[in-house]
């Protein structure tokens, strides 16, 4: 199986994991007293596994992946997938233009860079679009954060040693 496919799967799941965390949970403590919705461990997986499958599957496969996402949450909360669809499709508009001209000095630069401007544009889109205000913002920035950090590291490693290789597949 060409690893671009597992990309694009994580991809979905991480989209359809943080609706169903945030149905089933509601909110979590995320650390310096705070609270977010509990979707947001999966949501900050989601911004590594986006620019994964940007490297493997290209923008067309990241977009039909929030669309998978979204549709597959519509079955657990309609308002949060309409809300995580809308703030994923903008936050990855932003990714695209902060990831793509950043890529050519570096992959870690890329990600980290889009990564960030990304999660700021979902955390404040989605809570402004699921809940009407943005009351949780530290929360949503610092769990995402924490998320997107140790899957950065996680790839690095892997990139390192040779598990993971950033070679576009045939698709």
């Amino acid at each position: 199986m060409k690893i671009g496919y597992l990309w694009l799967g994580a991809f979905i799941a991480t989209v359809f994991g943080a609706n169903w965390a945030l149905s089933t949970f509601g909110f979590v403590p995320v650390g310096f007293g705070l609270l977010a919705p509990a979707g947001v461990f999966f949501a900050g997986a989601a911004f590594t596994c986006r620019d994964m499958l940007h490297e493997t599957l290209g923008r067309k496969a990241v977009v039909l992946a929030i669309l998978g996402g979204a549709f597959l949450s519509w079955w657990i909360e309609p308002t949060f997938a309409i809300a995580s669809g809308t703030a994923f499709l903008a936050s990855e508009s932003l990714d695209y233009s902060v990831y793509s001209p950043l890529r050519a000095r570096g992959w870690l630069r890329a990600v980290t860079a889009s990564n960030v401007a990304g999660l700021v544009l979902d955390s404040a889109l989605f809570l402004w679009l699921a809940f009407g205000s943005l009351d949780f913002i530290e929360g949503q920035i610092v769990g995402k954060v924490y998320m997107t950090a140790l899957a950065v590291i996680a790839l690095w490693i892997a990139r390192r040693t040779g598990v993971v290789s950033l070679r576009r597949s045939a698709a």
